[in-house]
């Protein structure tokens, strides 16, 4: 893996991974706030803004990076930057549209909601829509930036601008809910309205980190503009073509979770009445589509980080017909991918109850959706990485297509397997299809590239095996730990994590460095780490 790609994707992780705490952390408060029906509430806001997120941007950052990498790799630095500039108008309209959509539909969805969950009525679930929905006017232009920016292999205005946007997001969101329920008296519904217009507020917080990287790095890129060959003339209309060609299946692929969760929300109601659990379906739905997959999409951070710096790596070297480069890169993005996720969602399985417990509180049903739930996030990181790939060697369409038939899996098995296994009938259902799909992208890849998977899967049973022997050091030191300690209390639990997962880690890591398995991942910056604490030791 080049050190450029593997630069830009720990800069990528390190920035997602912080704002994916930050979005955990501010659940504990927030819970305490609102509770669980008022979180069930908040995701009735947050599913269709996603949703409409992802249509409004037109998978754009990606295809912006692609179009942008691919014609860079030319020396045609003028045609990306025209594009980068004619589009920001168009983003500002696709987001005013958006906008208006979501607010003129609110009342019908909420009118939907509201038929399978008694809890609310339909003008609040339409309040709360209506609230998230002024989102969309200014996250699409975010999204341009951010791409034209990944186009260059520049990982940090994404990450920085990610981890402000979140953090005014949160402190807004957590000081707006406390404000009305404390100091007004004001309502759940109110609250949960104000939280979830915290969107706009933090989507403002990026925009404005982006704008100062855009004015910092304005020199450099009219140095690059006098470097132009200029030697291939395309219209606007052509470049608009080819942008869409591509961005057409980053929105698939971007809503692909979305999608899954929205199968939830319209069938998960009426599964669970047919079985006379009716009673349960708000705080279960809560704790599915929002407590427990904020918990399970951590250790998909890294794939997402891969899946946006790989693109512009991979079409580069595709374009310029590199295909041993191609190779080497593909080997450690799955390698390194896999490396970190597979020991990562094990040991959130096995500390199930104590880590729910420390973001949440005890709940059984909870830990339960949670330790089923946290494997699936291999699956959700290798469908990722391997549908940005088939972006990168201009086989997209592919993509939609395993997406589709995942999808339609989860559709036709969620009801029957709900009926069955209750809640964990819905995880079962999202872990088939998203197990199709990512098998279909993988023949793809080898199809069209003639890429082999024998050193990945060598590689992976190494990591098993070593994921095997770190799963029962932890489950024996968490068993000695709850002699002594109870999982079941937040301070109690957060003592457990820390200490079985430094243990864990440590166990993993040290098999890898024994074994050279991290040297050969990671290479020089393994050897210098090594080398570094040798010196210190002496």
């Amino acid at each position: 893996m080049s050190s450029k790609l593997l630069r830009g994707t720990f800069i990528l992780t390190a920035g997602m991974m912080l704002s994916k705490v930050l979005g955990l952390l501010y659940v504990i408060p927030f819970d305490a706030l609102v509770g669980a029906k008022g979180f069930t509430l908040y995701q009735y806001g947050y599913i269709p803004y996603t949703l409409f997120i992802s249509i409004a941007t037109g998978g754009l950052p990606l295809a912006v990076a692609k179009f942008v990498a691919k014609y860079n790799a030319l020396g045609e630095y003028g045609l990306g930057q025209k594009l980068f500039k004619t589009s920001m108008k168009i983003m500002l309209a696709t987001g005013f549209l958006a906008f208006f959509v979501l607010y003129l539909i609110a009342p019908g969805l909420g009118e939907y909601y509201a038929s399978s969950d008694p809890a609310y009525k339909p003008e609040d679930i339409t309040q709360v829509i209506r609230a998230v929905s002024f989102a969309l006017i200014l996250v699409p232009i975010m999204s341009l930036i951010r791409g034209f920016f990944q186009g260059y292999e520049s990982m940090g205005p994404t990450a920085l601008s990610q981890v402000v946007e979140q953090i005014v997001r949160i402190v807004f969101l957590l000081l707006g809910a406390f404000i009305v329920k404390f100091i007004l008296n004001g309502s759940t519904v109110t609250a949960i309205s104000v939280a979830t217009f915290a969107a706009f507020i933090g989507a403002i917080g990026g925009l404005i980190v982006l704008i100062w990287y855009w004015r910092k790095r304005k020199a450099y890129l009219d140095e690059l503009l006098l470097q132009d060959r200029g030697q291939l003339q395309i219209s606007l209309v052509d470049m608009y073509k080819e942008i869409l060609f591509y961005s057409i299946p980053f929105v698939f692929v971007g809503i692909a979770m979305t999608l899954f969760q929205a199968v939830d929300t319209l069938t998960f109601g009426k599964a669970m009445a047919s079985i006379g659990k009716s009673e349960e379906t708000t705080t279960a739905l809560g704790i599915l589509n929002i407590s427990a997959n904020k918990l399970v999409v951590i250790p998909m951070t890294f794939a997402t980080a891969f899946a946006m710096s790989i693109v512009p790596t991979v079409t580069k070297a595709f374009v310029e017909e590199k295909m041993d480069t191609f190779t080497t890169q593909l080997n450690q993005a799955f390698q390194v991918l896999l490396f970190l996720t597979l020991p990562a969602v094990v040991g959130m399985s096995l500390l199930a109850e104590p880590v729910y417990t420390a973001f949440y509180g005890y709940d059984e049903l909870g830990v339960e959706v949670l330790k089923v739930y946290a494997p699936a996030a291999i699956l959700f990181s290798l469908f990722s990485v391997t549908a940005a790939v088939l972006q990168g060697i201009n086989q997209q369409k592919y993509s939609v297509l395993s997406l589709l038939i995942g999808f339609l899996l989860k559709l036709s098995l969620n009801i029957p397997l709900i009926k069955w296994f209750q809640t964990d009938g819905s995880i079962y259902a999202t872990t088939i299809g998203y197990l199709a799909a990512t098998l279909i992208n993988m023949y793809v890849i080898r199809y069209f590239t003639g890429y082999r998977y024998q050193l990945v899967f060598r590689r992976t049973l190494l990591m098993i095996i070593f994921t095997g022997i770190m799963a029962l050091v932890v489950s024996v030191v968490n068993g000695l730990l709850n002699t002594g300690l109870d999982p079941q209390h937040r301070l109690q639990a957060i003592l457990i994590i820390i200490i079985c997962a430094g243990i864990g880690a440590g166990v993993y890591f040290a098999l890898a460095l024994k074994s050279k398995l991290a040297q050969r991942l990671f290479g020089n910056r393994i050897e210098k780490w090594q080398k570094k604490i040798r010196l210190r030791a002496k």
